[in-house]
């Protein structure tokens, strides 16, 4: 069944892939991204020769997701999913990071999509129906070094999905999460990096250790085909197209061992979740179910 379909962050080469797989699905799609007609002006023109209605949207900016949002919907004629996909990423020694960067990086990753279901929830449930899709990360799931400001967002978002998730089951709108590994994409070409030189003086030559960890993930993803972004864009148009109710809350993608061990912790954090509202006498608004 065709949806309506608006996602946000479609300025990059992942954004385009999977809007390109939503129209092969045959949803009808609005894509936003910010500064259409400036610095992605060939990704929106690339977009709309594909049939996709473009609208602009900075999710860190009330205005503009109130207006794109409004947008989209007029484009659509209405909204049925909504597939927060908009993000920064971080890299670097956490310390170095200044208060400023870390701010900036929840405004997007956390509060942005916050912004974004407060814009379209009222329209889910009025119809009494609809998905948010909210795009996470295993490092929203497990924590390693380098990446602890881009965590930090990602486990604050798992937390932000599952209580909407509850506060919205009595009103027909589904809330999912795709968590995705580290895919060679060109998401890390534009990530935050540490701000503060004297801080990173101060850690010598462990300061060069973020870079060569970087190298390294980066060849053992080029040596493993099975991590293919494509196969991201499709578990998101699997999601859209189970029918309501029976969607999994978490979904993981990745190819590169890590999906075994953290599926083994998201089942096991169901069952402490589930018995913790089965004891507060509101195992209604959850239902357990995650692959």
């Amino acid at each position: 069944m065709s949806q309506k379909i608006l996602i946000t962050g479609t300025n990059g080469a992942f954004g385009t892939m999977v809007v390109t797989k939503l129209l092969d699905a045959g949803h009808a799609v609005a894509a936003s991204m910010r500064d259409i007609n400036g610095r992605n002006s060939d990704s929106a023109k690339t977009l709309r020769a594909a049939g996709v209605h473009v609208v602009e949207i900075d999710v860190a900016d009330n205005a503009s997701v109130e207006a794109g949002t409004n947008a989209a919907k007029s484009a659509l004629g209405g909204i049925d999913v909504l597939v927060n996909n908009a993000g920064t990423g971080a890299h670097g020694l956490h310390e170095a990071f200044s208060p400023e960067q870390l701010l900036k990086l929840y405004d997007v990753n956390v509060v942005g999509t916050h912004r974004m279901m407060r814009a379209v929830l009222p329209t889910l449930r009025a119809q009494k129906s609809g998905l948010v899709l909210n795009i996470s990360s295993l490092l929203g799931r497990l924590s390693i070094p380098f990446y602890g400001p881009y965590s930090a967002t990602k486990f604050a978002l798992e937390t932000l999905s599952e209580t909407y998730r509850a506060e919205l089951s009595g009103f027909g709108v589904d809330v999912a999460l795709v968590e995705p590994g580290a895919f060679p994409t060109t998401f890390m070409d534009n990530v935050m990096h540490p701000n503060d030189d004297a801080r990173l003086a101060q850690y010598g030559a462990f300061a060069d250790a973020p870079a060569q960890s970087y190298a390294n993930s980066g060849a053992a993803l080029k040596a493993n085909p099975q991590q293919d972004p494509q196969k991201v864009a499709d578990a998101i148009v699997r999601i859209i197209d189970t029918p309501a109710g029976q969607r999994s809350f978490r979904t993981i993608v990745d190819f590169m061992g890590l999906a075994e061990p953290a599926s083994v912790l998201n089942s096991t954090l169901d069952q402490v979740t589930g018995g913790v509202y089965a004891a507060f006498g509101i195992a209604d608004m959850r239902v357990l179910k995650t692959n």
